[in-house]
């Protein structure tokens, strides 16, 4: 193996479909089409401007690094297309990850944790987009939970951020060319595109305006694999 939210289409309103193996109970994220920007109340204004004004120092990088953020060990610039989705979809971009809140367990085969946190002014995940020159700058803010930790901790349905789910994401075993989880267990997640503006809407996954197409390292889960292979750290000496 190489490394769903219903709703249905209506006059350029995004529509998903969750299409499941009943044998094997794995759903696969299927988007149909982009949707222009929903409507925002008050109180999601409101909660997003306070996000926005958090998160905007992380505009510089350096910055996200010194507070304990790692950039994904196998620099991958996420696409549509990787995750076997149409390529109008776009992107998602570069994320740096937060391992403390996330509460990582294991690094492989797959990324799995207890992490449950829930707070987009201190998100766990940081996604930066390649501008024309390659150069990083800050589009989304996501927060990931396990969905293992999650049900564990009594939870029936997705975490939600003012009445919007998160998205379930699981791998696809029959899908051995794209890895709709990203690498990671089983997990829900959810972007907020702040910084970046998204005709898909502030909550979709993945951007049509972002492209990987001056990002200089990997953009397919084959090259970040050899990626992470040829930047590994050397094995611990024993003693």
């Amino acid at each position: 193996m190489v490394f769903v939210k219903h709703a249905l289409l209506a006059l350029g309103v995004a529509a998903f479909a969750a299409v499941i193996d009943p044998g094997s109970l794995i759903a696969q994220e299927v988007v149909l089409v982009t949707a222009s920007a929903e409507p925002m109340d008050a109180e999601t204004a409101a909660a997003i401007e306070a996000i926005r004004q958090a998160t905007a120092k992380y505009q510089d990088v350096e910055i996200a690094l010194a507070e304990g953020y790692v950039r994904d060990p196998g620099n991958l610039c996420v696409t549509a297309p990787e995750e076997g989705l149409p390529v109008q979809l776009g992107a998602m971009g570069i994320h740096y990850f937060r391992p403390d809140l996330l509460q990582i367990t294991a690094m492989g085969p797959r990324v799995d944790g207890a992490g449950m946190h829930t707070d987009f002014t201190q998100p766990s995940v940081l996604v930066y987009v390649p501008d024309e020159t390659g150069a990083l700058r800050l589009a989304a803010v996501e927060n990931l939970v396990f969905e293992k930790a999650w049900k564990a901790a009594g939870n029936a349905g997705p975490p939600e951020f003012l009445g919007r789910q998160y998205w379930h994401r699981i791998d696809n075993p029959l899908t051995a060319d794209v890895d709709e989880a990203h690498m990671f267990e089983p997990h829900y997640e959810l972007h907020v595109w702040l910084h970046e503006d998204n005709p898909s809407g502030m909550f979709s996954p993945y951007n049509p305006r972002v492209s990987c197409d001056t990002h200089d390292g990997p953009r397919t889960m084959a090259e970040a694999a050899a990626y992470m292979a040829a930047h590994a750290p050397p094995p611990a000496e024993q003693p």
